[in-house]
């Protein structure tokens, strides 16, 4: 889809009637048609994801043999050591901000759910690239199960790690939230994620540039823009002008 009929199409969505009575919705018949718009606001926003094309998955013999960590490779903090050691078994994901029911996840919990495996290549900014097998569950999957509010118009990934003194963020719209190949990452080429590359949860974007798919991640929040976060520009290298927002392939 040419970037400019994506940008067309969110606009309206994010044109669509609010929920301006607040305490009016949350019961009786005026409770079940703001359920009715939250329902179909997801769904179609899975319809715009759908009508993009799939990146190219590859054959497990062409996955390569290491994929080069960059950017952060570790979090540099006590806490991060300590979940390290004891294998990340109290590592927990938040869904939060702009959805219905918040979650909390254990990385127990995120593997019970469906998995998706997926062959790609992955793309830096940079100009390298490296193919390998990426495992988790779709970033839908969790969206669906918090239920994200209709005003929502973006992502946020919230992550452990930081860079020059600066947490590191990055953000979606919410087509690519809903496209088939955005998932919540646990596994690299059959193993846990290592530490390099974001263990124990990485985010996978695979339609756009590496630094979308940020490392160490604590959190998935459903916002409606990015006026109040950081830099105001959606991203921790899009707010100190290094790149820009959307880094479609």
């Amino acid at each position: 889809m040419a970037e400019i009929e994506r940008r067309a199409l969110l606009a309206g969505l994010a044109a669509l009637p609010a929920a301006a009575c607040t305490d009016l919705a949350q019961t009786g018949p005026a409770g079940d048609l703001f359920d009715t718009a939250e329902n179909w606001h997801r769904a179609a926003h899975r319809t715009l994801a759908s009508r993009q094309a799939l990146a190219p998955e590859y054959a497990p013999e062409e996955r390569s043999l290491d994929i080069r960590g960059n950017g952060s490779l570790t979090v540099d903090t006590d806490e991060y050591r300590a979940h390290k050691a004891s294998g990340f078994a109290d590592w927990r994901i938040e869904v939060r901000g702009l959805v219905t029911n918040p979650l909390s996840l254990t990385l127990a919990e995120l593997r019970a759910l469906p998995q998706r495996i997926q062959i790609t290549r992955h793309d830096c900014v940079e100009g390298w690239s490296a193919i390998a097998e990426w495992s988790g569950p779709q970033l839908s999957e969790l969206l669906d199960m918090a239920r994200v509010r209709e005003e929502a118009n973006f992502i946020v990934f919230r992550c452990a790690d930081t860079l020059y003194g600066r947490d590191y963020y990055e953000s979606i719209d919410m087509v690519d939230a809903y496209h088939p190949q955005t998932i919540v990452a646990h596994q690299l080429n059959g193993q846990p994620l290592p530490e390099k590359n974001g263990a124990p949860l990485r985010m996978r974007i695979e339609r756009q540039l590496g630094y979308k798919h940020p490392k160490y991640l604590t959190a998935i929040e459903a916002v409606a823009s990015f006026d109040d976060i950081h830099g105001g520009k959606g991203g921790f290298w899009e707010d100190v002008g290094d790149y820009q927002w959307y880094a479609g392939i």
